[in-house]
């Protein structure tokens, strides 16, 4: 049974499948920064997908993103569950259901993503995280963690980061995380002109190719 796509955006790389990526966006909506994004990675081989978790609002200040956010979060539990029907879509779409989904998450993607492989943990191998963390415990999860921090960041206090980098290696998680100098929330967001930091969303990038190429062909 082919399942139907939820709303969000697709993006399929020439060769029409290959290893999957989820993509969760931050508490802006998917806007056009995350549809480049996929689309970056499509044309590096991932089939990629970011679904709507506001249902085609989107915000472009922190005013309306806040707003939008607390709407989420009240109802996190439809969030996590439409998260969820995507990563079984995405997992069918790719072709690639013994390989497992990577997920990438910015900022409040990122807690979404820390949660679905650790609920999901037979279907999440690699875990991808933009100024962005979560508590909980990851004792089930198989995932691999790669986490791109500000060391300036208002939102994000340093101690969350550590104590999530200390609780992924109790459980045995292969982890690194990178902080960034200079560089605040969003630094990876072109849209984002105050904050957006060229040279450290590039080395960000490549470091996040290079580790989806790296636990796509574990």
């Amino acid at each position: 049974m082919t399942l139907s796509q939820p709303q969000g955006f697709l993006a399929v790389p020439p060769a029409g499948k290959g290893p999957g990526v989820l993509v969760l966006h931050a508490w802006w909506g998917l806007n056009d920064t995350i549809k480049v994004f996929c689309m970056r990675l499509a044309e590096s081989g991932f089939v990629t997908f970011a679904p709507d978790l506001y249902h085609g609002k989107v915000a472009d200040n922190i005013a309306a993103a806040e707003t939008l956010g607390k709407a989420l979060d009240a109802s996190h539990l439809q969030a996590k569950a439409e998260i969820a029907a995507a990563a079984i879509f995405l997992n069918e779409r790719a072709g690639q259901a013994d390989r497992g989904l990577a997920v990438i998450g910015f900022s409040l993607g990122a807690y979404y993503a820390l949660d679905l492989a650790a609920a999901d943990p037979e279907h999440i191998r690699s875990v991808v995280i933009f100024y962005g963390t979560g508590g909980g415990d990851y004792s089930s999860s198989r995932a691999a963690y790669l986490g791109h921090f500000a060391d300036k960041d208002e939102f994000e206090p340093q101690s969350n980061i550590d104590n999530l980098e200390e609780s992924l290696k109790r459980a045995g998680r292969p982890v690194t995380f990178y902080r960034y100098p200079d560089t605040g929330h969003w630094f990876f967001e072109p849209d984002r002109p105050q904050a957006f930091n060229q040279a450290a969303a590039s080395l960000a990038w490549d470091r996040t190719l290079a580790f989806l190429q790296r636990s796509s062909t574990l």
